[in-house]
């Protein structure tokens, strides 16, 4: 499902004292097959943006399309489009509810499904749990509120894949995990792209989620997308992005940092890449040493043209 905003404006309590714009004409493009990141700070309208997507929020200016649905018309199947465009929110577990798991996981199917038998509905949930890493028999009857902490976030979104969206659409899906848990929550989502869901839409602002997992991204600020391309491509754009008050991956915070001390590395921003690169430099330099003479560990170590701090500043 490809999806297509022009000019897409909102206004939250419109003719009101406390009117807020919080879209102010996006245009974006989201081609069908990509896992696209959408960047922005706390206000900036990426939030308002996707929830446009599955009509949670309905278009008032502008056009939307997302597949074969024009959200503009007024005969438009929304209840259809919200089975084939799921939504995780920020922190899911905090939305289970049910007395089990598979009453909470089977809720979308009940809505959506309504023509499915009650087994093939427990097979569907089955295969969920299972997608999702849980034992179906070991959490089917237990209360969602006796999993642990990333067993609660992993069957909310079973609840929402049970349906299998075509477009999954993710709000931090990684928030409050450590960094094993953030790790295994994104090889879900990758797992689940190379299944049946076509297209992911990630919501964060960990800037290294972003370059080791999107294929394009989009920037949000004041209500318009300001930026948009690859992760290597906005993260060669760091002075613009710190500009705008957000911050970079490490690896472009390593590479400025190189850059101060005349060293350049043609990256795409992801940890393994980078660190090939500096590794073939390295080689490349004949033991380290650059064309001025200067070793490459001792301009990488040595103190910054502007006065700031090294290697550890990129921490």
């Amino acid at each position: 499902m490809r999806i297509i905003a022009k000019g897409l404006t909102y206004t939250y309590n419109p003719k009101s004292p406390f009117a807020s714009q919080a879209l102010k004409g996006v245009d974006i493009v989201i081609e069908e097959g990509e896992f696209f990141g959408i960047i922005g700070h706390t206000g900036s309208g990426k939030s308002t943006f996707v929830q446009h997507l599955n009509a949670l929020i309905k278009l008032t200016g502008g056009f939307l399309k997302v597949g074969e649905y024009d959200l503009s018309e007024k005969k438009c199947n929304f209840l259809e489009l919200r089975s084939k465009v799921g939504m995780v929110f920020q922190y899911p577990e905090y939305q289970l509810f049910a007395e089990t798991v598979e009453k909470d996981v089977m809720f979308g199917l009940k809505n959506f499904r309504k023509d499915m038998s009650e087994e093939d509905k427990r097979k569907a949930v089955r295969e969920a749990l299972e997608t999702v890493g849980l034992g179906y028999e070991d959490v089917k009857d237990r209360s969602p509120f006796e999993l642990s902490g990333g067993q609660k976030r992993r069957a909310a979104i079973a609840g929402v894949i049970v349906t299998k969206p075509e477009v999954l659409i993710l709000d931090e899906p990684a928030a409050g995990l450590d960094p094993l848990g953030k790790r295994e929550i994104m090889e879900l989502l990758h797992a689940i792209h190379g299944g049946w869901c076509k297209t992911i839409v990630v919501v964060s602002h960990d800037m290294d989620e972003i370059a080791e997992n999107c294929t394009r991204a989009a920037v949000f600020s004041d209500g318009k997308v300001v930026m948009e391309g690859t992760p290597a491509e906005i993260f060669r754009r760091s002075d613009e992005l710190i500009g705008l008050g957000l911050d970079i991956p490490v690896t472009a915070k390593c590479a400025r940092i190189l850059k101060e001390r005349g060293i350049e590395i043609d990256t795409d921003f992801t940890c393994d890449d980078f660190i090939s690169k500096v590794l073939e430099l390295y080689a490349r330099s004949g033991g380290g040493v650059s064309k001025t003479g200067e070793t490459f560990a001792a301009k990488a170590d040595g103190p910054a043209s502007d006065g700031e701090g090294g290697a550890e500043d990129a921490q």
